[in-house]
């Protein structure tokens, strides 16, 4: 056959789609996947496809598209298949479709929509015991259903910085062994920039001798924002970041004035903890020598997060008030990130 089309939510996508993906593959010349999602949703289409067009990247006959609609889901209405279908087509662009693949008993009803034959997947969920239901349901449980582009895009992502010598390495390293209680596999991304200083020291002779550019800033945003990336796509549903692209920015500030501008944050959603450095003393280990700015960087650490919108918290107190909240705060947003919002109808539900 020439044509074959899938149609779902992807919500999110998980093994099961993808088998099903290259499934249709084999049975025609070319397949189209439409993702559809609603506005309500709490995963952006754009999100969606481009996670499955990245996990189909080597699937050379395979085509992402996707198309938004909010026609609520009834199965025994002529009206709404129509409204649906509509959808559907808009996004295929009216191209004729000679095969619907499903894994819903729905498939032979669609099919007919569309004058194709339906070829079913996988009905029972024998061969991929997993739906995008039981994803939204328990994520975490999931999680090892999920390839590694959702599982980059899907991770909650708590980033913990602030000033020379006010414990974020402490609090990073406490985050990480928390949620290693309940998955081992969580990980903590060091900061990239500390290991950097100290091979820049040894060549220059020391900390005092280095000589900063903005590309060097550049470059560390870069393998930090590398290093956390290929930690979210292998870890758990949690990941831990001892600093982050952006926190690079505001370092570059620090060394380089407010009118260098190299290192670039990306806009990946995460919740900045900002450890204080009012009543935490300054230890020198070697490489540090900001003691007498700590105060003025904790106000561009939240200057520059408020400015630009990000989520934060200041963690202030003794360093076992310091953790309790930590902790809490990030329990608080893996609840959140992991609460998907009802999907609004669809012909594919999974």
């Amino acid at each position: 056959m020439r044509h074959a089309l899938i149609i779902g939510k992807f919500y999110p996508p998980h093994v099961g789609h993808h088998a099903m993906v290259r499934f249709a593959a084999t049975v025609a010349d070319r397949v189209t996947v439409v993702v559809m999602a609603a506005t309500v949703e709490s995963v952006p289409l754009r999100d969606r496809v481009a996670w499955m067009t990245e996990s189909h990247a080597g699937d050379e006959t395979v085509t992402i598209t996707g198309i938004v609609c909010d026609a609520p889901i009834d199965h025994t209405s002529r009206a709404v298949w129509a409204a649906q279908v509509a959808c559907m087509r808009a996004a295929v662009g009216n191209e004729p479709v000679d095969v619907v693949v499903t894994s819903e008993p729905y498939g032979e009803e669609l099919a007919r929509w569309f004058d194709a034959r339906h070829v079913p997947f996988d009905l029972p969920r024998s061969t991929f015991p997993v739906s995008g239901t039981a994803c939204r349901r328990d994520l975490a449980a999931s999680w090892r259903f999920l390839d590694a582009p959702a599982r980059a895009g899907l991770a909650t992502r708590i980033v913990v910085v602030g000033s020379e010598s006010t414990g974020t390495t402490t609090v990073a390293g406490a985050l990480a062994a928390h949620f290693r209680q309940r998955w081992p596999d969580t990980e903590c991304v060091d900061e990239f920039g500390r290991q950097d200083t100290v091979d820049k020291a040894s060549r220059a002779g020391s900390v005092d001798d280095i000589v900063w550019t903005g590309d060097d800033f550049a470059r560390i945003a870069r393998t930090q924002a590398a290093h956390e990336e290929a930690a979210a796509r292998r870890g758990s549903p949690v990941l831990i970041c001892d600093t982050d692209a952006f926190a690079t920015t505001v370092w570059e500030r620090r060394y380089l004035g407010p009118e260098s501008h190299h290192a670039v944050a990306d806009d990946r959603a995460a919740l900045y903890l900002v450890t204080d450095h009012d009543g935490v003393p300054f230890v020198q280990d070697g490489i540090r020598d900001g003691e007498q700015v700590r105060a003025e960087m904790t106000e561009w650490f939240l200057d520059a997060l408020t400015r630009t919108g990000r989520s934060w918290v200041l963690l202030t107190g003794s360093r076992e008030e310091r953790l309790q909240l930590a902790i809490r705060v990030a329990e608080q947003e893996l609840r959140r990130r992991t609460t998907f919002t009802a999907p609004l109808g669809g012909i594919l539900e999974a």
